[in-house]
């Protein structure tokens, strides 16, 4: 059988989104997934780069390090915390195309914003929120070593310059990576993406999908008493 290997951002920010994520996803797919936090507390000696004043996230730039993580082996996925499975994963999965190096939700959009959750600034540049979504292709990936993952600017990572071309892009439906607030309510979307801030933010709590978040993080918590 077929298993998903799926990288989620952690950031210690918000612990709660990574868990809740986890939970939609593995509550709705019909196939094994392994998850596996990029945490920083799990990255010493391999991702030594310092924090860049823009960053928004501890995993701005260790996400690169999925494909080395991976051995250079095989598909993996790469998911931000701060998202909301609403669909089997395996359909998702399906997509995967050897094609590709990578590939992801090509979003063509300037932020609305300028400041999103925390107060962090609301970055602008090309092929914004490409990276929050990727399937990688690993063996084509090889590039994102980690002495490059380390040296190489915040653009070069985030727009893919470490492919040869942007030929090596496959493109995934918009529902697989929905902005939350960017784009307007859509009861199809697949995947849901808080990029301005989780629901877990009090600012952000009212937003659209927050009541199908905070469902999920309660079913996270559920146990079942013992009686008598």
């Amino acid at each position: 059988m077929d298993k998903a290997r799926v990288f989620i951002g952690f950031d210690s920010n918000e612990v709660v989104a990574y868990h809740v994520f986890c939970q939609s996803i593995m509550e709705k797919s019909s196939i094994p997934v392994e998850f596996l936090p990029i945490s920083l507390e799990n990255l010493g000696g391999i991702f030594t780069r310092e924090r860049n004043s823009l960053q928004s996230t501890e995993f701005s730039f260790s996400r690169f390090l999925v494909p080395y993580l991976s051995g250079f082996e095989g598909w993996t996925l790469f998911a931000d915390c701060d998202m909301l499975m609403r669909t089997d994963i395996a359909k998702l999965w399906e997509l995967r195309d050897d094609r590709y190096a990578a590939m992801c939700v090509k979003h063509d959009y300037v932020p609305k914003i300028d400041t999103k959750f925390l107060g962090q600034t609301q970055t602008k540049y090309e092929k914004k929120n490409w990276s929050s979504v990727i399937l990688f292709n690993n063996a084509k990936c090889t590039t994102l070593t980690p002495d490059y993952v380390n040296s190489a600017t915040g653009l070069q990572l985030h727009q893919f310059k470490w492919l040869d071309s942007d030929d090596q892009i496959g493109g995934l439906p918009k529902t697989w990576n929905w902005l939350v607030n960017e784009y307007e309510h859509n009861p199809d979307a697949d995947l849901v993406h808080f990029t301005d801030g989780g629901p877990y933010f009090t600012e952000y709590a009212n937003d659209d999908y927050a009541e199908e978040w905070f469902a999920a993080r309660d079913r996270m918590l559920h146990v079942t008493q013992r009686k008598g």
